[in-house]
């Protein structure tokens, strides 16, 4: 019997302007929980979109349990018992829940079982955890409810190897809890995870193997146990690494931002607090407390039913997103490829798109300005491109994000809300970001940043609002108030209040 389950050899992947994969070797054993890591744009998504038959290598062999296969697509990959979650969403908006996990078995004009296609979903639903229900229409479903359905869909079908490609970039605690339990299930019964993700505790928690890629190209592979933390990440940066964040100043200015009382019905009660130029307000919860809907609220995106938005001392209405950037509030949102970018459009252009002003004349954009910028913002950002004129859907997840970041530093907004900054982001790269708040704080710029990671939001703010069903129950000052990640998670998931908002 051969050793491993799959055999990846000298995969080789080029793209305009870019060698994505050099000559890489990838090799896993059946039952394994593998790790691939690696910076973003080191090759991690392009290597598994070729195992999962959505891109085809340039050069290279594929073996599974010593046999050689061809991967022309993703039929090919399902036949070889292949499924692929993928970073960014594979789901149809329109259809149910049902439908997207048994989408392949509702094709060729077969008379469908609607009552057993919703019930067969639902025991899996139930099954993993989910609070999800089947009937239910993919666009109205939170970011990290989606993430649920490509997790259910992919291990819906019996697979030999599922690929999991930052399967937990939007799930709260208890959901990577039930998330890491069904991966343990899966390897029991001899199922092969490779899984990709940017978080070191997650990558030693749950793996057993890993393999390091850099540059596209194999760096290392040994057991998790042989190694840590800190050689880890510096066998994906190339370079000694010492991650820290960035000191605080706590050093804010004139208040610029007032909330009162605002509400929406079923999504936000009563939010009251305010924000200083200079500040980093961080605001931590559970998935459903109401942190991105508060963040839609700000911005625009959706109506509020009551309460206040005063900047500067004078009461504002803020009805559209066009209105969130006239009243110089910039929004870095949480899902960044269906409402941060223009995925068909150059780096350039998505970095300029919201000051184009700023480099015309009249009606007329000036190029040469324009690509000043965009060339100032991949230098300072280390975003990596072959030039600012390559598409962004060319670009890795980490990259599009910085891109993103890039925009609204560019529109010069007062007030920056940051829904999960870091998403998707390998660790150096989140300290390049890291530093890129604290430098607009110290320009005066007012922050909002909404994470899931709560040594983020404590490393990062000057103070802590705590969300919970839509309501604040806590805004806590880092420089008095006992700030930890224990503390926060028992006011995030109190029914009472615990602290005077202040």
């Amino acid at each position: 019997m051969c050793e491993y389950l799959l055999e990846m050899r000298n995969i080789s992947k080029f793209f305009p302007g870019v060698k994505a994969l050099n000559k890489v070797c990838f090799k896993v054993k059946k039952g394994q929980i593998h790790a691939l890591v690696g910076e973003n744009g080191a090759g991690k998504s392009t290597l598994m979109k070729i195992l999962g038959g959505a891109i085809k290598e340039d050069e290279g062999e594929i073996f599974l349990n010593g046999k050689q296969v061809e991967i022309k697509d993703s039929k090919d990959a399902k036949r070889n018992g292949i499924s692929l979650i993928f970073q960014e969403f594979n789901l149809v908006s329109s259809l149910s829940v049902a439908e997207n996990i048994f989408l392949g078995e509702l094709s060729g004009g077969k008379w469908v079982n609607w009552k057993k296609i919703n019930s067969d979903a639902q025991k899996l639903i139930d099954e993993f955890g989910f609070k999800i229900k089947p009937k239910s229409l993919i666009k109205d479903l939170s970011v990290a409810e989606k993430q649920m359905v490509e997790i259910t869909k992919a291990l819906a079908y019996n697979g030999k190897i599922i690929i999991m490609d930052e399967p937990t970039s939007t799930l709260a605690d208890n959901e990577v809890k039930i998330l890491f339990k069904i991966i343990r299930d899966l390897k029991e019964h001899g199922i092969t995870i490779v899984y990709i993700s940017h978080r070191m505790e997650e990558i030693f928690n749950i793996s057993d193997a890993i393999t390091v890629l850099r540059d596209g190209e194999t760096i290392d592979t040994f057991a998790t146990k042989e190694t840590d933390e800190h050689e880890l990440i510096e066998k994906m940066v190339g370079r000694p690494f010492n991650m820290e964040f960035p000191p605080k100043t706590c050093s804010y200015g004139d208040k610029i931002l007032e909330i009162k009382n605002l509400s929406k019905k079923n999504v936000l009660r009563n939010i009251t607090f305010d924000l200083h130029r200079g500040e980093i307000l961080g605001i931590a919860g559970l998935v459903g407390s109401g942190r991105t809907e508060l963040s839609h609220a700000l911005f625009g995106v959706d109506k509020i039913d009551s309460g206040e938005i005063i900047i500067n001392g004078q009461k504002v209405k803020i009805k559209s997103t066009a209105g969130g950037v006239k009243n110089s509030i910039g929004l870095v949102p949480e899902d960044r490829k269906e409402q941060g970018l223009v995925l068909d459009s150059s780096v350039m252009k998505n970095i300029s798109i919201c000051n184009l002003n700023k480099v015309s004349r009249g009606s007329i954009i000036n190029k040469k300005a324009e690509s000043k910028v965009a060339n100032d913002y991949i230098g300072n950002l280390n975003i990596k491109t072959p030039s600012v004129n390559q598409n962004m859907i060319n670009l890795s997840g980490g990259n599009q994000q910085k891109v993103v970041f890039a925009k609204w530093h560019f529109l010069n907004a007062d007030i920056i809300i940051l829904d999960e900054p870091t998403r998707g982001i390998d660790v150096g790269a989140k300290y390049e970001i890291y530093l890129q708040i604290c430098n607009m704080a110290k320009e005066g710029k007012a922050i909002i940043m909404i994470s899931s990671e709560l040594n983020e939001v404590i490393g990062l703010s000057d103070r802590i609002l705590v969300m919970h069903q839509g309501e604040v129950k806590a805004i806590l000052d880092c420089k008095i108030d006992d700030i930890s990640a224990a503390n926060i998670m028992r006011i995030g998931i109190s029914e009472k209040n615990e602290g005077e908002c202040s």
